[in-house]
């Protein structure tokens, strides 16, 4: 995309963590952007410098409901889905409706892209693989999902997308590409959502207590925000065969109680660090195989996990929630994730 043939793209959940820096990257490259986001669990603040902008367009509704055709362009170019609560206190809080984010919601764009020949971007998850007996994860994998336990409205329901996304693909109703999208912070994270950096790094900063489920020895790995968002206008630019899933991750893998000890030497403080009991079905290991990526895309991480977690840090430092922008869904007695 160039700023001589601007392309007019769909991003839905684009008020959120990810989607938010994939619309600030699209603008960049001289697209139109329509956000289209509930506000659910994002924060109508990470939108608040483009709101002038000419080329933003930001459509407040549900993915599950038809979108307004008065607010759409004539013609769609590309569609990326990022619609859904990625953290478990937020997608467990309404089960119901995370499903149907999934299924219901990624019906309807597909078949939005269908009716304007779009390019339509499915953004899945790790999740997927549940709790891998696979190590590192590649796409072939099939996973071990427990497909009744208390994740399995945001596991089982991204299967059920990738399902819908490649027989529509198969079909010839859409041009799909699907992303599997693993461990990823950075600036724009909600202070509650409930994922390992976002509670350390609030925690730290606060001189709170660090809390740790399980014994800290489970991994993750952990890629900062724009070497992700690269990845993802990467696959969508993608004009060769159909690639399948690519999972886009960062394969240099830690225990959790290391990215505790890097966050407290960064902060300069010495907060305790208190363990409780590991949620049910949160994975043991988590590292993306990026073979594929590196073949079909020529992508790969470039930030340095000190540098990323340095700047989140600063922007934790200095952000402030608007009143009223974030509606928490968080159930009181819900155990925020373990290291998500």
């Amino acid at each position: 995309m160039s700023a001589s043939k601007p392309r007019n793209v769909l991003v839905a959940g684009g008020a959120g963590f990810l989607g938010s820096h994939l619309c600030d990257a699209l603008i960049a490259q001289g697209a139109h952007v329509f956000c289209v986001d509930n506000l659910l669990t994002s924060s109508g603040g990470n939108l608040r410098h483009l709101r002038r902008s000419p080329r933003f367009t930001f459509i407040e509704a549900d993915i599950i409901d038809e979108l307004p055709a008065s607010a759409l362009p004539r013609r769609l170019d590309r569609v990326f889905n990022l619609a859904c609560a990625a953290s478990p206190p937020h997608y467990q809080a309404d089960p119901e409706h995370t499903m149907m984010t999934n299924v219901l919601g990624t019906r309807n764009l597909l078949r939005l892209a269908e009716r304007h020949g779009a390019r339509f971007l499915q953004a899945s998850t790790s999740e997927v693989y549940g709790d891998p007996e696979v190590h590192p994860q590649v796409e072939t994998y099939s996973g071990n999902v427990n497909c009744t336990g208390p994740r399995a409205c945001y596991d089982e329901g991204k299967r059920a997308a990738e399902a819908l996304c490649f027989d529509f693909d198969r079909a010839r109703r859409a041009e799909v590409r699907l992303v599997r999208i693993f461990n990823t912070y950075g600036p724009r994270m909600l202070p509650d959502d409930g994922r390992i950096v976002s509670n350390v790094i609030t925690q730290a900063l606060a001189g709170a207590d660090i809390t740790i489920y399980g014994d800290g020895s489970q991994t993750r790995s952990f890629c900062y925000v724009d070497d992700l968002v690269d990845g993802l206008v990467r696959l969508m630019a993608h004009d060769g065969p159909q690639p399948g899933p690519v999972n886009l991750g960062n394969p240099n893998e830690q225990t959790v109680h290391k990215l505790v000890e890097d966050v407290l030497a960064l902060t300069g403080h010495r907060s305790a660090v208190t363990y409780h009991p590991l949620p049910q079905d949160d994975p043991r290991r988590r590292k993306p195989d990026i073979s594929r990526a590196r073949e079909v895309l020529g992508w790969g991480p470039k930030t340095p996990l000190a540098d990323g977690l340095r700047a989140t840090l600063e922007w934790f430092r200095k952000a402030e929630a608007p009143a009223g922008a974030v509606r928490t869904l968080t159930p009181a007695a819900m155990p925020l994730s373990a290291a998500d």
